[in-house]
């Protein structure tokens, strides 16, 4: 029963070491296998993780969110605020984390208030906010990151490239919330949790020196002492704490990705196939494997990094297993709303694919897939 537990809580991590030993017969290890990682991607990956959780255990994130909502007024605005809360969330701490600070917040304001026919909604919203949102910087999400460090991206290419589809996803959203009535709100400006503000300071120097790390300006192997030391100094629960599983998979899948590249077959079939339309097939790929796996295998096969990064960032929205925080997100519902369970999947795949429709038509014009 342990391991199955282990199992069930553990499934992407245990699914990527399973796809990595796979290929291990194929691909007996070797000095080889040594290249396939990306050390600058888990260092930072690490330190920004690390950084969060500390900042997230003096209550940083609810503070600052709290004072946002209490000043909405109306229930149209307070999930309008929800939603950009954790859009620019999850450009500075990853969609996942975002999701799981932001979510509980959301549930407080549409429960404390009566409100929560409106909380699929919300929640959905604010889902399609976190995997989009964070598709503009390079560590907003996990695979931009990647794809950052592994095509050595200009960061202003970088964002040049991905401001088309963030712009219109915060205009179709935004449109959305339009429809949900403006009906009076009231929150305690005084309820919410307090935070350490000293500590708070010095963890948002420590995010700074993360965000400089992915920016090239300072090594990382000079970076990542330092705040593994800080954290580990003031807050020995946030190293606890880290995303270990997602490191974990990352490696597994850099095996993976890495042996599929030195197998003629596969090597030549996925080139062949990304090379008619890296763009989609890339997002579709996301649909059943989800974004990370996706962008650590296709890169080993296309030298159109622009296409590549669009895809597995509008890729993210879809279904459920499209991106990992669909998944936080989905448990949480769940958790306060278990008997509506099948009703928010259904609202969950609509407003998912009509995104995904919209940002692949507008994106596939851009590169030149479409006639115009």
């Amino acid at each position: 029963m342990t391991a199955v537990g282990f199992i069930k809580k553990n499934a992407v991590v245990c699914i990527a070491f399973v796809c990595a030993i796979i290929t291990c017969f194929f691909v007996p290890p070797d000095k080889e296998y040594l290249g396939y990682f990306d050390y600058k991607t888990l260092s930072c990956l690490f330190s920004t993780l690390a950084v969060v959780c500390a900042l997230k255990n003096i209550n940083f994130f609810s503070f600052v969110a709290h004072r946002i909502v209490c000043l909405a007024g109306d229930m149209r605005r307070a999930i309008l605020a929800l939603i950009y809360i954790t859009f620019i969330g999850s450009m500075l701490i990853a969609n996942d984390m975002a999701l799981i600070t932001f979510l509980p917040l959301g549930y407080y304001v549409l429960s404390s208030t009566g409100k929560t026919r409106y909380m699929s909604f919300t929640f959905i919203m604010q889902n399609i906010a976190a995997n989009l949102g964070g598709m503009l910087t390079p560590f907003g999400n996990p695979q931009n990151l990647y794809l950052y460090t592994y095509f050595n991206i200009d960061t202003v290419e970088f964002v040049k490239i991905m401001f088309p589809p963030f712009i219109l996803a915060i205009a179709i959203i935004t449109g959305c919330c339009f429809f949900i009535k403006p009906e009076k709100l009231v929150l305690d400006s005084n309820a919410g949790e307090k935070t350490v503000k000293w500590r708070a300071v010095v963890y948002l120097i420590l995010f700074a020196l993360s965000i400089v790390m992915v920016f090239r300006l300072i090594p990382y192997y000079i970076c990542l002492p330092i705040i593994f030391a800080a954290v580990l100094i003031l807050d020995r629960k946030a190293i606890r704490n880290v995303d270990y599983g997602l490191l974990l998979t990352f490696a597994a899948f850099f095996v993976f990705s890495g042996n599929l590249a030195r197998i003629p077959a596969v090597s030549e079939f996925l080139g062949g196939l990304i090379q008619k339309n890296t763009l989609l097939v890339s997002a579709l790929s996301c649909q059943f494997i989800s974004n990370v796996p996706s962008a650590i295998l296709l890169s080993k096969f296309t030298e159109s990094y622009a296409e590549l990064l669009v895809g597995v960032n509008i890729g993210g929205v879809g279904t459920l297993i499209a991106s990992l925080a669909s998944l936080i997100t989905f448990k949480e519902y769940i958790k306060y709303k278990p008997k509506y369970t099948f009703l928010y999947i259904k609202e969950f795949l609509a407003y998912n694919f009509g995104m995904l429709a919209a940002l692949l038509v507008e994106m596939n014009l851009v590169f030149g897939y479409l006639p115009i």
